[in-house]
């Protein structure tokens, strides 16, 4: 093999990098984007709608019923062993 074979081979895999890079930063480019002001606002908006069972000093208590973290199964307390 040739020094200048391997030249070419390197300019090569330099050129495929850059190539992906660029595609990359072409997808990067082409994500929707909104504005920080949108997004905060956004933010706020569910939080202050949306119930969060794990804070009852904002929302109050939770009836065992709605309360999506306790344990929802009948099985029996005790451990079993197989």
């Amino acid at each position: 093999m040739s020094a200048r074979g391997g030249r070419q081979s390197m300019s090569e895999l330099r050129y495929r990098r850059l190539l992906e890079h660029n595609q990359r930063l072409r997808e990067d480019l082409a994500r929707p984007r909104i504005r920080v002001s949108e997004a905060s606002a956004n933010l706020i908006r569910h939080c202050k709608t949306t119930r969060d069972h794990l804070v009852p000093s904002v929302w109050g208590p939770v009836a065992k019923n709605d309360d999506p973290y306790t344990p929802q199964s009948k099985a029996p307390t005790c451990c079993v062993v197989q």
